[in-house]
């Protein structure tokens, strides 16, 4: 069972950066607002697509103020975990008093703490910090699996509200969705090409890399999916998996803000170490958007 807050479609922003490093709020809003007449459920700064992990923590309240003053209905979901349990307490207690709707939370990374020691970090931050929260998991980038026990004890807590799934493991997915289905609670695909079978199986919807290139369509096709319009839902799919192949051929964002400035939606530059993308993937890049620009958008949802 889910609330409406973490139902849908959620970009995972980027943050747009000017040549000298500093950030383009100006930029920042007008991308935040061209997603909120995209149809998105909400939007998600400061995440891991958002280079956050280049940001100092007053830039990072920044870019959450920049965000929640741009848009009018669309809640706003900030990313405001750390490996260390104080700074996410304190980056969350910011990012609430900044206006952010609900928080997001990746799992401590490079420490590699124990089962154990991932429910007490969650638990210590939504003791403190009243506002719906996000457990993220992606292994590939902490180093550490948040098993399914684990996150069945989480979701008792009633400010811990939703999963986003990154580990690619859709058995453990499946099982995490199953026995969390009498809690308040979302299971979000955190993977975009993932995004279909996760809401197949129950899932709510995505914390999404493509839909800050093609918001319409990664929004059509989810919400068939949630509809049980499933045959629509696929061929979207489909349509788009070029796409969600095309964002992971180099490090995320690295391809998703070459995209973004292919599409003039922001400019490509990153903060080190983070690099442009390769040349050998542009072309290929090129192709994907434009076949996806000749094909149209999809019709609204009735």
């Amino acid at each position: 069972m889910t609330d409406d807050l973490l139902t849908g479609v959620f970009p995972a922003m980027t943050t747009p950066f000017h040549d000298d490093d500093s950030i383009d709020f100006e930029t920042l809003r007008a991308d935040a607002q061209r997603l909120e007449a995209a149809g998105v459920d909400g939007l998600v700064p400061v995440g891991s697509t958002g280079e956050s992990a280049t940001l100092s923590h007053d830039e990072h309240i920044e870019v959450v103020e920049a965000v929640v003053d741009a848009v009018d209905d669309v809640p706003v979901i900030a990313g405001s975990g750390s490996n260390n349990t104080r700074e996410a307490l304190s980056l969350s207690k910011r990012s609430v008093e900044a206006g952010a709707d609900a928080l997001l939370l990746i799992s401590p990374y490079y420490n590699k703490p124990e089962q154990r020691g991932l429910l007490d970090h969650y638990q210590t931050i939504a003791d403190e910090v009243d506002v719906p929260q996000i457990v993220y998991n992606v292994p590939s980038r902490t180093g550490q699996n948040i098993e399914p026990e684990t996150v069945v004890e989480l979701a008792s807590h009633p400010n811990i509200r939703g999963f986003k799934a990154a580990s690619g493991d859709m058995g453990q997915i499946s099982e995490i969705i199953e026995r969390t289905r009498d809690e308040d609670f979302a299971v979000l695909s955190g993977d975009d090409g993932m995004t279909f079978p996760v809401v197949c199986l129950g899932g709510a919807g995505t914390i999404s890399v493509a839909a800050n290139v093609e918001p319409e369509r990664c929004v059509a096709m989810t919400h068939a999916a949630l509809n049980d319009e499933t045959a629509r839902a696929r061929d979207l799919h489909h349509e788009l998996g070029p796409l969600f192949r095309a964002l992971f051929w180099e490090t995320n964002p690295i391809p998703v803000k070459a995209a973004m400035e292919m599409r003039g939606y922001g400019p490509e530059h990153m903060r080190q170490p983070l690099s442009p993308l390769s040349e050998e993937y542009r072309d290929g890049l090129r192709e994907v958007l434009r076949e996806l620009e000749e094909s149209g958008l999809p019709e609204a949802d009735e």
